[in-house]
C-alpha cells in the first residue's frame, strides 16, 4: 500500500468548505488505485489563528510540515480581520518561499459544459509557468521620508539561476504537450530585467530545438489570451506577469473559481504545495455554494505530481462530465451547491471504479 501523507491547511473562507470536499474526492478516487491511500493532517493556520497567537502559524510550523509528502492548501486572508501583507507572507509566500517551492503552474482550458465570457473560446487548453521564487515579489526595498516627500523603493531581482529554471521547467511540460514555448517579456519597458528575460530564453530555446518558440509583451500577451487563446500551449512568465496572465486564465474559464494551482519544489528537500487560484471569497462564506472544482482540480495536479496520471486523467474527465451534464454552481450560472457538486463527482468516481467506465446523464460513455 502507497500512503501519501498530505498535510492539509483549510485556511479561511471558502478554504473550510472546499478542501474538505476535495480530501472526500481523493479517498474515493484512491480506492480507484486500489493502493494507493491518502494520510491527511489538518493544520488550523489562518487570520482566526493570528487573532488568537500573534502570528499565521505556529512557530514549528514550517518543521512539521517538511516531512509531509504534500500541502494542500484552501485560502488565505481576511482583510476585515488581518492584513493581506501579514496574512500571506506569514503563511502563504513564508512556505512557498522556505520550501523552495520555485516554479508555480496553473492551467486554464475549457470545461465542457462551462460558458466562457469569450464569445468564441475555440476550445483553448494553455498552461503558465510561472518563476514563483524572485522577480517582482523580492522583497528587496523601502520606505523614506514622509508627507509629500514620501519615497517607496520595490527592487525586482532576476538571477540567471532561477530565470533558466523556470524556462527549462517550461520547454520540458512543453515536450510532454503541444511544443509550444512562448515567453512573456517586456522588453520595450522595462530596460534591465526584461532583456536579460529574453537573453536567457533565446540561450534556453537553442537546447530544444524540437520546441517552437514565441517572445510576447505582456500587453499583447494578455490581449492574446482574450482574442486568441488557443494559440498557446506552455507561457513561462516572470513572478508579477504570470500571476496577472493566470487570473486572466481563471476569466476566461468562466470563473476563478474553478482554477488550480500548483507551487513546485524541483529539488526534492521539501514538499510541494496545491491550491486553488480563487481567495477566500468572503461574500459567499457559509452559503454552501463555492465551487468545489478549483479545489478538486488542485487535487488532480498533486495526483499528477506523485506520478498517478491515470488517476489524474479519470479525475478531470469525471469533473467534466459533471459540469457538461450541467452541476454548477452559482458562479459559473448554476444553483447546484458545493455538497452536490462534490457528490456527484465522488458518485462517478465510484462508478468508474464499478464498471471500469463513466457513463454520463446523456447516457454518453466518456472512458
Amino acid at each position: 500500500m502507497k500512503t501519501l501523507k498530505i498535510a492539509n491547511i483549510p485556511g479561511d473562507g471558502i478554504g473550510r468548505e472546499v478542501v474538505p470536499a476535495a480530501t472526500d474526492v481523493l479517498h474515493v478516487i484512491a480506492d480507484l488505485h486500489g493502493g494507493l491511500k491518502f494520510d491527511f493532517t489538518e493544520f488550523p493556520w489562518s487570520c482566526e489563528y493570528y487573532l488568537e497567537h500573534g502570528t499565521m502559524m505556529s512557530e514549528d510550523g514550517m518543521e512539521r510540515l517538511k516531512d509531509f509528502d504534500s500541502i494542500f492548501l484552501g485560502a488565505v486572508g481576511n482583510l476585515q480581520l488581518v492584513p493581506d501583507h501579514i496574512s500571506l507572507w506569514g503563511l502563504l509566500i513564508k512556505i512557498r518561499r522556505e520550501f523552495e517551492q520555485v516554479i508555480n503552474i496553473r492551467p486554464a482550458k475549457m470545461l465542457k459544459g462551462v460558458r466562457s465570457p469569450l464569445l468564441n473560446p475555440k476550445d483553448f487548453d494553455l498552461i503558465v509557468v510561472r518563476e514563483n521564487s524572485e522577480g517582482e515579489y523580492s522583497s528587496i526595498g523601502g520606505n523614506i521620508y514622509q508627507g509629500e516627500d514620501e519615497l517607496a523603493i520595490q527592487n525586482a531581482v532576476f538571477s540567471r539561476k532561477g530565470t533558466e529554471r523556470a524556462m527549462r521547467f517550461a520547454f520540458e511540460l512543453a515536450k510532454t504537450r503541444r511544443n509550444f514555448v512562448t515567453s512573456a517579456t517586456k522588453s520595450n519597458g522595462i530596460v534591465y530585467s526584461m532583456p536579460f528575460w529574453d537573453s536567457v530564453f533565446k540561450d534556453v530555446s537553442a537546447d530544444y530545438p524540437e520546441v517552437k518558440t514565441d517572445s510576447q509583451h505582456i500587453d499583447a500577451l494578455s490581449a492574446f489570451f482574450v482574442t486568441q487563446p488557443e494559440r498557446f500551449d506552455v507561457i513561462v512568465a516572470s513572478n508579477l506577469f504570470g500571476d496577472i496572465l493566470t487570473d486572466l486564465g481563471a476569466a476566461i474559464m468562466g470563473s476563478i473559481g474553478v482554477a488550480p494551482a500548483a507551487n513546485i519544489n524541483v529539488n526534492g528537500k521539501y514538499p510541494s504545495m496545491f491550491e486553488p487560484v480563487h481567495g477566500s471569497a468572503p461574500d459567499i462564506i457559509g452559503k454552501g455554494i463555492a465551487n468545489p472544482i478549483g479545489q478538486i482540480w488542485t487535487a488532480k495536479m498533486m495526483l499528477d505530481h506523485f506520478g498517478e496520471h491515470e488517476l489524474g486523467t479519470t479525475l478531470i474527465n469525471v469533473i467534466e462530465s459533471v459540469t457538461n451534464d450541467g452541476f454548477l454552481t452559482p458562479d459559473i450560472g448554476g444553483t447546484y451547491t458545493t455538497k452536490e457538486v462534490t457528490d456527484v463527482i465522488t458518485t462517478r468516481l465510484k462508478e468508474v471504479e464499478k464498471t471500469g467506465k463513466l457513463v454520463q446523464s446523456n447516457n454518453i460513455e466518456i472512458l
